[in-house]
C-alpha cells in the first residue's frame, strides 16, 4: 500500500460519520478505533519500506496508543528496530506480537529471520518450523528456504538439503535455495546436479562473491577454462577484498 493511500485511508477512517453528525467522534467506537489502528500500521509500514524508520515510529506509536497489544503494530515495530540494529527492542516487540497472535505465519517468519540475523539459529529454526505449519501461508516456500539455510548453519546438512528441496518443489525460482543446493551438491561431489542448480541460479539473479567462487570451481571440474577465467576476473573486479577472493587466489 502506498503512503498516500494509507494516509487517505487513515483520514477517511477518522472522519467517517461526520457527514451525519458534526459532533460525531468515530474514535469512540470500536470499529472506528480498529480502522484507525490499521491505517496507522499501514502508514508505518509504508515509511519502513522506504527506509524511513524514524518516521515509521510515529504512526506505529499512535496505533499502540489505541491498543498496546496490537499484534500488527508490534510486529511492524519489531521490523523497525531490527532495521535500526536495536536487537533487544526488536525482540521485545516481536514477542509481544506473538503473544497476541501466536500462530501468525508472517510474524513467525519475520521473527525467525531476525533470530537468524542475530545468529540464534536454534531459536530461528523453531520459529520457521511454526511458520511452515501454516499450509496456506503464501510465502511458505521461502520459509522452507530459511529452514534449509538455518539447518546448514546448525551443521545438519541432510536436513538442510531436505528443506531446500521442499522449498524448490514449492517454488523453483528461489535464488538463495538454488545457490545453497549447488554448494551442497558440489561439496558432495555431485557435480552435474551442482551445475544444474548453479545455472538456474545464474538465470535468476546477479552473481555475488560466493557464487562466483563456486562458478570458478565448477568450471574447473568441467574443464571450461574460459568460464573459469571469466568468473575469476569478475571476482577480482567486483569483490577484491572478500574472503572468497582470497580463497580463489589460494586455489590458483
Amino acid at each position: 500500500m502506498s503512503l498516500r493511500f494509507a494516509l487517505l485511508l487513515l483520514l477517511a477512517s477518522l472522519s467517517a460519520g461526520c457527514v451525519l453528525s458534526g459532533d460525531y467522534n468515530p474514535m469512540k467506537t470500536s470499529k472506528g478505533r480498529d480502522e484507525a489502528r490499521a491505517a496507522y500500521v499501514q502508514l508505518g509500514l509504508g515509511y519502513l519500506q522506504q527506509g524511513m524508520t524514524e518516521r515509521a515510529k510515529v504512526p506505529l506509536k499512535k496505533a499502540l496508543d489505541l491498543d498496546s497489544s496490537d499484534p500488527d503494530a508490534n510486529a511492524a515495530l519489531g521490523l523497525v528496530f531490527q532495521a535500526e540494529m536495536e536487537p533487544a527492542l526488536a525482540d521485545e516487540h516481536f514477542r509481544k506480537a506473538l503473544s497476541s497472535r501466536p500462530s501468525d505465519a508472517r510474524t513467525l517468519n519475520n521473527y525467525g529471520s531476525f533470530l537468524y540475523e542475530e545468529q540464534r539459529y536454534k531459536e530461528a529454526y523453531e520459529r520457521f518450523e511454526q511458520a511452515a505449519a501454516d499450509t496456506l501461508y503464501p510465502e511458505r516456500s521461502r520459509v522452507f528456504e530459511s529452514l534449509g539455510m538455518t539447518a546448514a548453519k546448525l551443521g545438519q546438512r541432510d536436513l538442510a538439503q531436505q528443506q531446500l528441496e521442499k522449498a524448490l518443489r514449492l517454488n523453483r525460482q528461489q535464488p538463495r535455495a538454488l545457490l545453497e543446493m549447488a554448494e551442497l551438491s558440489f561439496e558432495d561431489r555431485h557435480y552435474v546436479p551442482a551445475r544444474d542448480y548453479y545455472d538456474r541460479f545464474s538465470l535468476l539473479t546477479e552473481q555475488n562473491a560466493r557464487s562466483l567462487l563456486l562458478g570458478v570451481r565448477l568450471a574447473k571440474v568441467f574443464e571450461d577454462r574460459d568460464k573459469a577465467a571469466s568468473y575469476g576476473l569478475q571476482l577480482k573486479r567486483l569483490y577484491p577484498g572478500t574472503p572468497e577472493y582470497q580463497q580463489y587466489l589460494s586455489e590458483q
